[in-house]
């Protein structure tokens, strides 16, 4: 069976980046009638926050990426403790104790000798009372000993991809403070979960290959692995300064819809064009990971726009009902609202501002070369109701008392009932409008 997993930190909430990796897990679950795993790596007890792990629920759920499973870090650490002991056992585990400053010098001393800044490894050449003196005076922390060979996997994305372990340092497993850390305890997880595939970001490949070697040291199989490029912003600059300002949360109180924001994530950087989507069902049959390219991609909030206009625009009355309801809309004349309104929102919000023109009228625009006329046509308004007929009635009658015709008839009426001069069509809005302030 397929098994995929989103994995974040609860110490944020997510952005577009995060939901590019948690999209592409998902959609292959879901394809391959798999599982989908949302784990939440929140062995970083200082940092990791329930609101943060409430967030990332709740913006999964707005849009329709619901899990099969939910896993916590937290609570395996006896697990950890355990797989650290068999690897201990298979001397794959081992102390070392350089401070930060210690290993800033090493590294400084390679690099001018022109070599790769990789741990010497100097914790595997002392010896039993060299340990005891320096667990003393400081406590240690544990690194996995790497195979020296090529690390080599077909990506999913990337395509045939080799590191050389000796290019790379030993990566530390646990630190001085007890803490796993996510290279360890997520190779753990995704052992004992079966995972299958994992998609994730291309700045983790090198985590990959380290991954690879401790998920087969604990007798694991290793999963399919993809790395799908890095965002940035439409101009190519680097977007991780701006993620703050892209949480999906942001997202949502902007009036962005799931749809759009799906719709757009499942195709860029793919060979697929980007277009609405109905459904996920359609996403997740039109899903092809092997369409996604290595390089850069370039990620424009302003393209979830139109996309969200569209959908919205596209919406029956059923699913707007409530919303209308609830500002207030009367019930006969909901749907009329609704069909007036719909071609003139960008976003579900903008529904507000229509009723509050149509219930209270509209602040007047009127051209002071059109007072006079706006005026005399406004005290001509036949009594309520206004029907469907009223605008071609009342334009008709204002147009042979002042002999106004075309354009210069209709927009100075259109802007002094309702404040604008572009809109729904006017016979529609005159049997909605409850008040005219525009003074006859």
């Amino acid at each position: 069976m397929t098994v995929t997993r989103f994995a974040p930190s609860p110490t944020g909430f997510i952005h577009v980046g995060n939901l590019r990796t948690a999209l592409m897990n998902y959609l292959i679950a879901r394809k391959a009638g798999g599982t989908f795993i949302l784990r939440l790596d929140d062995t970083d007890q200082e940092r990791s926050k329930q609101e943060y792990a409430d967030g990332i629920m709740e913006d999964l759920e707005w849009l329709g990426l619901t899990w099969d499973r939910l896993e916590k870090q937290s609570l395996r650490l006896d697990r950890y403790a355990e797989a650290a002991d068999d690897l201990r056992a298979k001397g794959r585990f081992y102390e070392v104790f350089e401070t930060p400053v210690e290993l800033d010098l090493k590294r400084k001393k390679q690099l001018n000798m022109h070599k790769p800044p990789v741990y010497d490894r100097a914790g595997l050449h002392l010896s039993a009372a060299e340990k005891d003196k320096l667990r003393a005076e400081r406590a240690p922390y544990w690194r996995f000993l790497l195979d020296q060979e090529r690390i080599e996997w077909t990506d999913g994305i990337l395509g045939p991809i080799s590191i050389d372990a000796a290019s790379v340092s030993d990566p530390v497993m646990v630190k001085a403070d007890g803490q796993w850390l996510y290279t360890f305890a997520s190779s753990v997880d995704d052992s004992d979960m079966g995972v299958t595939h994992i998609v994730r970001g291309a700045d983790h490949v090198t985590n990959t290959a380290t991954q690879i070697q401790i998920i087969e040291a604990l007798g694991g199989k290793v999963p399919a692995f993809a790395h799908h490029s890095l965002l940035t912003g439409p101009q190519g600059e680097a977007l991780s300064k701006r993620l703050g300002t892209l949480s999906l949360r942001d997202l949502r109180a902007g009036g962005i819809e799931p749809m759009a924001l799906l719709s757009l994530m499942a195709r860029l950087g793919s060979s697929q064009p980007v277009e609405l989507v109905g459904s996920l069902d359609e996403l997740i049959a039109t899903f092809d990971l092997s369409s996604f390219g290595a390089a850069p991609t370039k990620f424009d909030a302003d393209d979830l726009k139109p996309l969200t206009r569209a959908y919205v625009q596209g919406l029956p009355f059923a699913a707007v009902a409530e919303r209308i309801a609830a500002l207030g809309v009367p019930a006969d004349q909901a749907e009329a609202f609704w069909r007036v309104a719909k071609d003139n929102i960008d976003v579900r919000g903008d529904l507000e501002g229509w009723w509050h023109l149509f219930r209270d009228g509209a602040e007047p625009m009127i051209d002071a070369e059109d007072a006079d006329f706006v005026r005399q046509a406004v005290a001509m308004l036949p009594a309520r109701p206004w029907g469907p007929a009223t605008w071609s009635e009342w334009t008709a009658a204002v147009k042979e008392a002042t002999g106004r015709k075309g354009k210069g008839l209709f927009m100075p009426l259109r802007k002094a009932l309702t404040g604008q001069a572009h809109g729904p069509e006017m016979a529609e809005v005159m049997p909605l409008m409850q008040k005219i302030r525009a003074q006859g």
